[in-house]
């Protein structure tokens, strides 16, 4: 399992910058370039919503104000102030010119795919689940997903839409053990589906990532990896490195 480097965004503007930019913060061994970098939200969140009037854009100041909760307000103000702060870094752009676009949709076309660079000069995934927030930067397409384990409940609801396969593992556990199994499944799902850009108008039953201790990746145009993201959370990330990354 890889350890994604902890952000603090405590003087983020002055002290990330070279932590990001020249250090060995977030640098994942194997993985052939890709960084990645976890925020625990509740103890980064202060800081977040004094930093976010001067980096968010007005998209993303709209996205935040529609939040009804305000844990999942914090938890997107958070999460997108940091991205802001990782991306300005590892392209040498202040955090509030970064360029976000949106890629086409893959499943109609429209402006509202995942998030790319305008200048394409990097790949980067963000994801935000319980009290959590995972950032990776790659050389090649990637995708990252956080999830908070779930409840028993949960897993009997979701794990149907899994591969045939992986619902017969898990069927093959004791009930206890079961959520952290289907955890580790979902976020490996979850990250290829962002990599290879379709989100789940790709069937998650389309491609088996196992829910044992280490992914599965059967197809060579993807690797998966799992991240530490934390006590309670899973986290994994997914990286094209073949024919799906020159598709894309």
């Amino acid at each position: 399992m890889l350890r994604a480097a902890p952000l603090t965004l405590e003087g983020a503007l002055g002290a990330v910058r070279p932590e990001l930019g020249t250090g060995p913060g977030g640098r994942l061994p194997g993985t052939g370039g890709a960084r990645a970098w976890t925020v625990d939200v509740p103890a980064q969140r202060g800081y977040a919503v004094r930093l976010a009037p001067g980096l968010l854009d007005a998209a993303e100041r709209t996205r935040a104000g529609r939040f009804v909760r305000a844990d999942d307000r914090d938890r997107y103000v958070t999460a997108h102030v940091a991205l802001r702060l990782v991306l300005g870094a590892v392209t040498g752009t202040p955090p509030a010119r970064v360029a976000v676009d949106r890629a086409p949709c893959a499943g109609c076309g429209g402006p509202h795919g995942r998030p790319v660079l305008r200048d394409g000069r990097r790949h980067f995934s963000l994801s935000h689940g319980g009290s959590r927030a995972v950032i990776v930067c790659a050389p090649v397409p990637v995708g990252v997903d956080v999830e908070r384990i779930p409840r028993g409940e949960v897993v009997g609801h979701v794990a149907p839409k899994l591969h045939p396969a992986e619902r017969a593992e898990l069927a093959a556990l004791a009930p206890a053990e079961r959520p952290v199994a289907f955890a580790r499944a979902w976020t490996r799902k979850e990250a290829l589906l962002k990599a290879l850009g379709t989100g789940l108008v790709r069937s998650a039953a389309a491609d088996y990532v196992g829910s044992g201790p280490f992914p599965s990746a059967a197809d060579p145009a993807f690797r998966l990896f799992d991240l530490d993201a934390g006590g309670g959370h899973a986290a994994a990330l997914a990286l094209l490195t073949g024919r799906g990354a020159a598709a894309s």
